[in-house]
């Protein structure tokens, strides 16, 4: 892993968060706030040292470069391409948030991204995760004394009618990690509705029982739980899912934050993938190590050198041998209720 000591974090961040095409999120396994914007969105950069913020009418980021902060960069396959990700990484003493585990009132968000929004009450969902404290902000007072009344219970216990006054009200969602906060302003929508382009929540009780702090696909190292992160701009892939032109320069974007943040054993299994592939080497050539990560590394390289340069007899030949597996992320860990 990177240490801050190889590069200004906070001017890694600042660039990234000019980038309107990458995405961001703030979380648990079960529990996440997004944040993205359009290119013509009108956006300001507040900006204290080595905190900083990007803030839209529709939601905002802030987040904080911690000399303990650690970035650590992977990809994993999808069901029919990849995904790619730098998780900003506390040690797991560092990274404790409340725990709460029953509705908390938490008094004035004197923290929030905005000015306007300081004065208004703050309550703490009880998700009882460890890295990150899932909060709705409410302003009415009257919304606020409806909520209150049901403080001390598990907003999702059988029978416990808050979410009711929650969901119509639409309260203003704040998730926040010893990294910084993610506020999401727009409207909450119907449980039959779909997650709205642009910030929103993710909150599925079914995964929170799991206790995971982050998916079981993705490789961070013993120790170190992801508070936040970043997914760059994919480069066969629009911000929908949708399959577009491969773009060389965000795929060359992404592979030097992979040597800089990523596995080195990860990257140089990789290189000897492509070298062999590009060698016209079969299979064979290679003993690849197994466990998942490394398998999801080969299958990762293969899509990509498909994506990019088209196919070969020799890149036939390893997508034949590599191509399957139930290695993947799926939408059972990123399908979460919309809010």
């Amino acid at each position: 892993m990177a240490s801050p000591e190889n590069l200004d974090v906070a001017e890694f961040l600042g660039a990234q968060l000019a980038d309107c095409e990458n995405h961001w999120s703030l979380g648990t396994f079960g529990a996440l706030a997004e944040f993205t914007r359009d290119a013509d969105e009108r956006v300001i950069f507040p900006r204290t040292g080595r905190s900083m913020s990007a803030v839209t009418d529709r939601g905002g980021i802030r987040l904080e470069a911690l000399p303990e902060l650690r970035l650590f960069a992977s990809e994993n396959p999808t069901r029919e391409s990849w995904s790619h990700r730098v998780a900003f990484c506390l040690g797991e003493d560092r990274c404790a948030m409340g725990r709460r585990g029953v509705l908390t009132e938490l008094g004035p968000d004197t923290e929030a991204l905005r000015e306007q929004d300081r004065g208004a009450t703050l309550f703490d969902l009880g998700l009882d995760a460890p890295q990150v404290d899932a909060c709705i902000r409410v302003a009415d007072p009257q919304v606020a004394a409806a909520i209150r009344a049901h403080v001390g219970r598990p907003v999702f216990e059988h029978g416990n009618p808050v979410m009711g006054v929650i969901v119509p009200a639409s309260p203003h969602r704040v998730f926040m990690s010893r990294l910084g906060r993610i506020e999401v302003f727009q409207p909450i929508p119907p449980p039959d509705g779909k997650s709205p382009e642009g910030p929103h929540t993710h909150v599925l009780p079914k995964l929170l029982r799991h206790g995971r702090t982050h998916a079981a696909t993705e490789p961070v190292p013993d120790g170190w739980i992801p508070c936040a992160h970043l997914y760059p701009a994919h480069p066969a892939r629009d911000a929908m899912g949708d399959r577009r032109a491969f773009d060389p320069s965000r795929h060359d974007g992404f592979q030097q934050m992979l040597r800089r943040f990523g596995d080195p054993e990860a990257v140089a299994l990789k290189q000897r993938v492509i070298a062999a592939v590009e060698a016209g080497q079969g299979p064979s050539a290679i003993v690849v190590p197994n466990d998942r990560f490394a398998r999801a590394n080969v299958r990762v390289a293969l899509r990509q050198m498909q994506a990019s340069n088209g196919s070969s007899p020799a890149l036939a030949a390893w997508l034949a041998a590599h191509g399957a597996s139930h290695d993947v992320e799926t939408a059972d860990t990123e399908g979460f209720h919309a809010s």
